[in-house]
């Protein structure tokens, strides 16, 4: 008989905590989107999972905790796609170009879209959402692009400038088109020639601005 602290326990035991946690984030992610942050209780996703709501709150203390890690779920997934995509012995306009298409395509997806909204809707009355939302999503993709587009500035491949900056510029570019109108209600449909139009358009100006033997805009 295998003891309760034996390394296969604590390894079952381990796995069966993992499951559990991964069916309440699948619960509690359709809940924020479809109810909002506000509409969504600890009770109702309880109800839902079919447990207690004090075995709920012991996987995730609080609904902040909760909305977190369905966040940094969702996001962690994006940035092990978006490290794959980011090959520093590629064309660099043909790997931005890649970058560019996989994120505009994120954040034109349904789900993405409803959180966004969710933030902006409910950002006023819940500071604490947009802060979570910015530190796991936006910022730490921001953060692994930027690292690229550093490396690529010191091998001469773009020209020195701050990396965060130029991520930013460029994931703003991308996030200008489609996505925009997605997010105000402005346009309903879309398809990938959007998306390749909307990608091509955000590296074709970023390459322009940040090509090395282009100079900063100055001031006047």
């Amino acid at each position: 008989m295998t003891e309760s602290g034996s390394p296969l326990a604590c390894t079952r035991r381990e796995t069966r905590k993992r499951e559990r946690q991964e069916r309440i984030l699948q619960v509690a992610h359709r809940y924020f989107l479809d109810q909002g942050y506000a509409g969504t209780t600890m009770s109702a996703i309880a109800q839902t999972l079919g447990g207690s709501k004090g075995t709920l709150w012991k996987h995730f203390p609080s609904k902040d905790v909760l909305f977190a890690a369905v966040i940094d779920r969702v996001a962690q997934a994006y940035r092990a796609r978006l490290s794959q995509l980011l090959d520093e012995q590629a064309d660099i306009q043909t790997v931005l170009e890649n970058v560019c298409t996989s994120l505009v395509s994120k954040v034109t997806s349904p789900d993405v879209i409803a959180v966004h909204r969710v933030v902006i809707s409910e950002g006023g009355r819940f500071p604490e959402l947009a802060r979570i939302f910015s530190e796991l999503a936006p910022r730490n993709t921001r953060a692994v692009l930027a690292a690229f587009l550093e490396n690529a500035m010191k091998r001469g491949l773009l020209r020195k400038a701050d990396p965060l900056d130029a991520a930013r510029a460029l994931m703003s570019l991308c996030m200008a088109g489609t996505h925009h109108g997605l997010l105000m209600g402005q346009i309903i449909d879309f398809d990938q020639d959007d998306i390749d139009r909307d990608a091509a358009f955000a590296v074709d100006l970023f390459l322009r601005a940040y090509a090395p033997d282009s100079r900063p805009a100055t001031s006047i």
